[in-house]
């Protein structure tokens, strides 16, 4: 007997969990504890494909548990290592990193100007970040987005490109 996988599938679908868990336990003649209804239905599928068309060759059985056999699986969670087995082991004081000054941007204090329809617009280099307006931005794409309205490169919008650069 062949099974129609797509009209299994789809009859399957339609089911809620709990008649999923029924069919399981009438496929597979043993009691169900998932609730995960996709996984249910391809077992389910699975099983009922094995049933109609045979299931793994004795050979490839074989193979399986010989593979099985084969691996290192841990059947519990290794121990928590216990305070006097862990050594104590002191660290090196770390300094914070300095972050990379980007040599498009001006020192801290500078003031970038940039003629934009028809107003010239100021930009103050702060130490984190840029002010224009009143207002604190972390980089200048967010200054030039909020002057233009869209996104666009804050290096380029100002001229800060690294090639005959304007401040």
């Amino acid at each position: 007997m062949l099974v129609n996988v797509a009209k299994e599938l789809a009859a399957m679908e339609r089911l809620k969990v709990p008649a999923l868990r029924q069919k399981y336990e009438e496929v597979f003649g043993e009691v169900c504890r998932s609730n995960h209804k996709t996984w249910l239905i391809r077992r389910i599928i699975w099983r009922l494909q094995a049933n109609a068309e045979g299931d793994l060759s004795e050979r490839a059985r074989r193979r399986a548990e010989e593979l099985a056999n084969d691996a290192d699986l841990r059947l519990k969670a290794p121990k928590e290592p216990t305070a006097a087995a862990t050594p104590v082991v002191a660290k090196a004081p770390t300094t914070p990193a300095t972050r990379h000054h980007d040599d498009r941007v001006p020192m801290p204090g500078s003031v970038i100007t940039r003629e934009y329809k028809g107003r010239t617009e100021r930009v103050t280099v702060l130490a984190e970040g840029f002010e224009w307006a009143g207002d604190a931005y972390p980089s200048l794409s967010a200054v030039a987005k909020a002057i233009t309205g869209s996104h666009t490169n804050g290096f380029l919008f100002f001229g800060l490109t690294g090639k005959g650069d304007r401040t």
